[in-house]
């Protein structure tokens, strides 16, 4: 039987889902075709955090890689 393995996520993809799981709680990015698993309310507050780390993070990576 052959074995599956998942293809571990790039820099850019695992600093998404460390911010994502930080301020959404959610423990993938992948669709998992279930709107209890799909779909979060989220306060507005959390997501200008979210979205200001995430500029942050991409400000950053673009000084130190020019």
């Amino acid at each position: 039987m052959a074995q599956v393995t998942k293809a571990k996520p790039d820099a850019s993809e695992a600093l998404i889902l460390d911010i994502a799981t930080r301020h959404f709680f959610v423990e993938t990015l992948a669709t998992r075709n279930r709107d209890l698993l799909d779909f979060h309310d989220v306060a507005v507050w959390v997501m200008r955090a979210a979205l200001h780390e995430a500029y942050a993070a991409g400000y950053g990576a673009m000084l130190e890689f020019g």
